[in-house]
C-alpha cells in the first residue's frame, strides 16, 4: 500500500493542506493526491478493503491512521506521511504532540464509519468558522451533519446562529425555537435564552 499510494501515485499530506479546503473534499484529495489524515487514510481503507485486506481506520486524538490486522498484531502506518509505518513508539509521539497526552488501548479500535463521516464534516465547519466569508461551506456541513443517523442536539443551535448571521432571520429564529423545546426539559434555563435569542432575531426585521 505505501508502495503503490505513498511512492507511485504521491498521497500524501503536508502543513499547507490544513489551511485548504480542498483537503477536507474526497474528488479534490482524489485529483490533488494531497489532504487531511483522515481523507488520505480513507483512499487507502477504500483501496485496501478492495484488495482484500483487514483494514479499518484508526482515530488517534489529533491525526487519523490506518490500521491493519487483529488487536494483538495491529500494523498502524500513516497516509499523511505517505504511508510509514508506525512502531509503538511512533504511534506515542504522534498522539502526545497532537493531544498532549499518552495513548490508550481504547484509541487504537477502530473506528465507526459514521465517526469518520462526522469527524471530516467537524474538519469542514472548523474551516469554515475561520473564515466568516465562507458562511455558504459552514451551513453546507451543518446540514450534512444533521442527515446523520445520529448528531449532537447543539448542531441545530448552531445552524440557527449561523441562518441569523447570514440573515435568514425568520429561520434562524423558528430553529432557535425549535431547539428550545428540545432542551426545556433538562436545561429550562439555557431554553428560555435560546427564545430570547429567537425573538431578538424576528426583531431584526423591524
Amino acid at each position: 500500500m505505501a508502495e503503490l499510494l505513498g511512492e507511485q501515485c504521491g498521497f500524501e499530506g503536508r502543513p499547507g493542506d490544513y489551511q485548504r479546503l480542498e483537503s477536507s473534499l474526497l474528488h479534490q484529495v482524489l485529483r490533488r493526491r494531497r489532504g487531511l489524515p483522515i481523507l488520505l487514510s480513507v483512499v487507502w481503507m477504500e483501496v485496501a478493503r478492495r484488495a482484500g485486506a483487514p483494514v479499518y481506520g484508526v482515530a488517534l486524538p489529533g491525526h487519523f491512521v490506518v490500521g491493519f490486522g487483529p488487536r494483538d498484531d495491529q500494523v498502524l502506518a500513516d497516509p499523511f506521511d505517505g504511508g510509514r509505518l508506525l512502531t509503538g513508539q511512533d504511534a506515542e509521539l504522534l498522539v502526545a504532540g497532537t493531544a498532549g497526552t499518552g495513548i490508550q488501548p481504547s484509541m487504537l479500535t477502530p473506528a465507526d464509519p459514521l465517526n469518520i463521516v462526522q469527524r471530516i464534516l467537524n474538519n469542514i465547519r472548523a474551516w469554515a468558522a475561520a473564515r466568516p466569508e465562507r458562511s455558504e461551506v459552514a451551513l453546507w456541513a451543518l446540514d450534512l451533519s444533521l442527515l446523520l443517523p445520529a448528531h449532537p442536539a447543539r448542531l441545530r443551535y448552531e445552524r440557527a446562529q449561523l441562518l441569523v448571521q447570514r440573515g435568514d432571520f425568520l429561520g434562524g429564529a423558528a430553529e432557535l425555537d425549535e431547539y428550545a423545546d428540545v432542551v426545556t426539559a433538562v436545561e429550562p434555563t439555557t431554553a428560555e435564552r435560546v427564545r430570547q435569542q429567537a425573538r431578538a432575531a424576528r426583531a431584526m426585521l423591524n
